[in-house]
């Protein structure tokens, strides 16, 4: 897929007469990959086109910050990997904001971009206070000449699946549930910094994630996996603030103590954890020793679940 970053770079040749799709595609869940599967169905021999965002609009609409599923370049992979040719990454500010619905599909679907056809996402809203819908769509796309079409949603028990529906599944403890509406289990990416080793003393080393800006599971102690050099590897993993040695108001770290893992150390190295499920929540013992106990059962207990 390539990456076209702003509107500075249309309109681009190759992209005449695409089919095209925007939105945010925070996650890249089941509905989301849905709709890029109908838009490669569209577009048939022609380019297919996602325009989304380089942060979420809630941002500038309602000034605060919005915890994503995935960060932005995870977002770009993972549409990638569904097959899309091209995607443009429109800066999203007050200015581009004011745009109206109407002057999106002119201007910039069909205008720059040079769509000859356009899906919407079935629950989508677009254009300056989200007044675009299906049916001005409609009737634009018949103006200018060119095929529009809805996509249904994925639905999870009973309901459409969405990047809120899955946000907040994870803010109430239901990995499960969210898993099943991403398509993969909830992750968390971040980079491994320097620790104070008290893992090492205590017999299990871990590797401490910085982790990125994101939603993220309840504190608690996770079974995991993440990948090294194309290797997955199970893991047991503690999210938290470590309340024995650093008090319940310390910051939030994720410790992660990869099992069966020979190789050197990751300091520096960026980790994507997945989570399986939850072991037990966080707790705060009476000092190392009973630490200690407490991390060699929950290793036994998820080598145990792996068995069966």
């Amino acid at each position: 897929m390539e990456l076209l970053r702003n509107l500075d770079a249309l309109p681009d040749p190759r992209l005449r007469g695409c089919a095209v799709t925007w939105g945010v595609f925070d996650g890249v869940h089941l509905g989301h990959r849905k709709v890029l599967a109908r838009l490669l169905e569209i577009a048939g021999d022609a380019p297919s086109v996602v325009v989304t965002f380089d942060r979420h609009p809630a941002e500038i609409l309602h000034g605060k910050p919005v915890p994503l599923l995935v960060p932005v370049e995870e977002r770009l992979r993972l549409i990638a990997a569904c097959g899309v040719g091209f995607a443009v990454m429109i800066p999203f500010t007050r200015e581009f904001a004011q745009t109206t619905a109407e002057g999106f599909v002119r201007d910039v679907a069909v205008g720059r971009i040079g769509a000859r056809a356009i899906l919407l996402g079935h629950d989508s809203h677009f254009g300056r206070d989200r007044r675009g819908d299906f049916e001005l769509l409609a009737r634009v796309g018949t103006e200018c000449g060119v095929r529009v079409e809805a996509c249904g949603p994925e639905v999870f028990q009973g309901r459409p699946v969405s990047s809120t529906a899955i946000r907040r599944a994870v803010a109430e403890g239901r990995l499960e549930d969210a898993a099943a509406m991403l398509g993969r289990p909830v992750s968390c990416r971040g980079v491994v910094v320097r620790g104070d080793r008290r893992g090492a003393a205590l017999g299990f080393p871990t590797a401490n994630l910085d982790l990125a800006p994101g939603v993220r599971p309840l504190r608690g102690v996770y079974a995991v996996e993440t990948s090294v050099d194309g290797r997955a590897f199970a893991g047991v993993a503690n999210l938290g603030c470590r309340p024995t040695f650093h008090g319940e108001g310390a910051p939030e770290v994720l410790e992660v103590h990869l099992l069966d893992y020979a190789g050197g150390d990751l300091y520096g190295r960026t980790l994507e954890v997945r989570f399986l499920y939850r072991v037990r929540e966080e707790r705060n013992f009476r000092g190392p020793e009973e630490v200690r106990r407490q991390i060699e059962a929950d290793v036994a207990a998820v080598r145990e679940r792996m068995r069966r």
